[in-house]
């Protein structure tokens, strides 16, 4: 049985970093992640608020990230952790993966999140048939085609101005009155003069084999109208993966996201929590921070 100090759940920048700084302390350190390293930060098409970059795409810094992670611990992509099982003794946990079983004294929760769903008519029928949740990974396909960004945070609108570059006909479809995101990014829709329906919710996706239309919802007067379209890009928020907290029996807040305090421990004696799974803003340098912290946690309550 393999046996670690620290074993790290999740490969996002959080997580990658927490291996970073682990290994460093001269600790035995193993990242797991279920999925490639990255999660979905592999999506950002472009960042301009990463210190040390002017722009520089989520998958390239991904892939630095991880060379770095890998000098200092092991790594293990495309093994997802099943069950976590507290145990007596020095090692206190026992993780069961799809391809292995671990022992560790601590866990760091870096699970990350997944995209959140409309949950309209349509939207499961046409995944992949004109909807997406990647605009990095399907934009190729939409040049010159009439679409729609659904949304109203950075995500959105970086999204929609990566569709604009790429030659798609994108329009922003908001249910507010104003964007939730950063005033550049909204100066940045404006200069591209990309168009926005506010006050608007999509009510339905229709098509035959491929999207074709939606119906849109004014918020305000209720009114029903249709907005032909080839494709439905949705950017609406994330949902964070807590079931292994849960089996840990961590507490969560009212939006299910752990909760933390400032050293990024959790309610459970050694398990500390990094990134998008947490209270807290989601950005990517906030969770490179919170995986340092929580590395230096667990080395301290450890000694």
């Amino acid at each position: 049985m393999n046996e670690y100090d620290i074993i790290i759940i999740g490969a996002g920048p959080g997580g990658l970093t927490a291996g970073i700084y682990a290994g460093r302390q001269g600790t035995r350190n193993l990242i797991i992640d279920r999925d490639l390293a990255g999660g979905i930060g592999r999506e950002v098409p472009e960042m301009e608020n990463y210190p040390g970059f002017d722009n520089i795409s989520g998958l390239e810094l991904t892939e630095k990230m991880k060379v770095q992670a890998t000098k200092n611990c092991d790594l293990r992509e495309m093994e997802e952790v099943e069950e976590i099982e507290k145990t007596d003794g020095e090692y206190h946990f026992t993780v069961k993966t799809s391809k292995d079983t671990y022992k560790s004294k601590a866990i760091i929760l870096a699970t990350g999140s997944s995209h959140r769903h409309l949950n309209v008519k349509g939207e499961e029928e046409f995944k992949g048939k004109g909807v997406s949740y990647c605009a990095t990974c399907d934009g190729f396909f939409f040049a010159g085609r009439d679409i729609i960004m659904v949304g109203g945070g950075n995500s959105a609108l970086q999204e929609a101005l990566y569709l604009k570059n790429l030659g798609a006909n994108v329009s922003i479809v908001h249910r507010r009155s104003e964007f939730r995101a950063q005033k550049h990014l909204q100066d940045q829709i404006k200069k591209a003069e990309i168009p926005t329906i506010l006050n608007a919710t999509v009510e339905e996706i229709k098509g035959d084999m491929l999207v074709e239309s939606v119906t849109l919802r004014d918020t305000q007067t209720g009114e029903l109208s249709e907005l032909p379209v080839s494709g439905v890009f949705i950017s609406v928020g994330y949902i964070p993966h807590t079931e292994l907290a849960e089996q840990l029996n961590v507490d969560l807040d009212e939006s299910g996201h752990i909760i933390i305090d400032k050293e990024q421990k959790t309610s459970a004696n050694y398990v500390y929590a990094v990134g998008d799974v947490c209270v807290g803003l989601k950005q990517w340098v906030v969770a490179c921070g919170e995986g340092a912290v929580a590395a230096n946690s667990a080395f301290e309550d450890l000694q």
